[in-house]
């Protein structure tokens, strides 16, 4: 990653990884020890790492990458305690780490689901946990779909080193595929660079686009044209002040996968 030009990891955990060795079934255990090695092997390059609670007991969006394999989305306010007991876990064991840049309490909340009270009581309270044990950033994630972006931000705006997380993908709607190639990228260009501009200028929490991908809403886009998506979106998120996050690195879907992108030269970090 660092000979790439990468100077940062986010990685996704899920909650069990506080009950290792021996999570509750159908979990399996190791994934502190994954964590371990990601930090050791980042600080040896010079790289830094995002801790991002992916995946909550319950699930706050119901989908499989929250942990869920029935499409359920349960967690609540009596899920506060737990989650926030699994930041702490997270901020005792790596707030000492010079590895570590930040942690993300929650990925992705999903409303109305997820409430915006219970959303702000937890954020409040992870955030508390995360203090105890390090000076980090914090990152917050806006809940995606109808959501209460100034009471989110005015919450975020009232902690310190706290950075607001925002997904961009132009994908999972048919708008994006009912559009040109050129489009696409001109969307990138026009409402993303407009989206970002506003956060920035806002003169608050740093921002952080935590996922982008080099795939998007055409099945008949040519090498040229995956290029010029990726071109835009990297022009377009680079002044994003607590930078960017590809998601992923390594893919068996090649457009998915940051390493494959670099390797055969539809993206140039350098």
């Amino acid at each position: 990653m660092s000979s790439n030009g990468l100077d940062a990891v986010r990685v996704p955990v899920g909650w069990w990884i506080a009950q290792d060795p021996n999570p509750p079934r159908p979990f399996v255990g190791g994934s502190s020890r994954a964590l371990d090695n990601a930090f050791t092997w980042a600080e040896k390059y010079g790289m830094k790492v995002i801790i991002d609670l992916h995946a909550v007991k319950d699930s706050q969006n119901g989908n499989d990458h929250s942990g869920t394999r029935d499409g359920f989305q349960e967690w609540g306010d009596s899920n506060i305690g737990e989650t926030v007991a699994v930041i702490e876990y997270l901020a005792a064991r790596y707030g000492g780490r010079l590895g570590l840049a930040a942690i993300e309490l929650m990925n992705e909340p999903l409303a109305p689901g997820v409430t915006f009270d219970a959303l702000a009581k937890y954020y409040r309270a992870g955030y508390d946990a995360v203090r105890k044990h390090t000076y980090a950033y914090v990152i917050l994630s806006a809940r995606l779909g109808p959501a209460d972006p100034q009471e989110f931000f005015s919450l975020a705006s009232s902690m310190n080193r706290v950075v607001i997380d925002v997904h961009n993908y132009n994908l999972f709607s048919d708008m994006f595929s009912s559009m040109s190639v050129q489009q696409n990228i001109d969307y990138i260009y026009n409402q993303r660079a407009s989206d970002l501009g506003r956060l920035i200028s806002a003169n608050g929490p740093r921002v952080f686009i935590g996922e982008w991908t080099g795939e998007f809403g055409r099945n008949d886009a040519s090498m040229d044209d995956y290029k010029r998506f990726a071109r835009a979106q990297l022009d377009v998120y680079d002044p994003a002040t607590f930078g960017w996050a590809y998601w992923t690195y390594k893919c068996v879907y090649n457009h998915w996968s940051l390493k494959w992108m670099i390797e055969n030269n539809y993206i140039n970090l350098n």
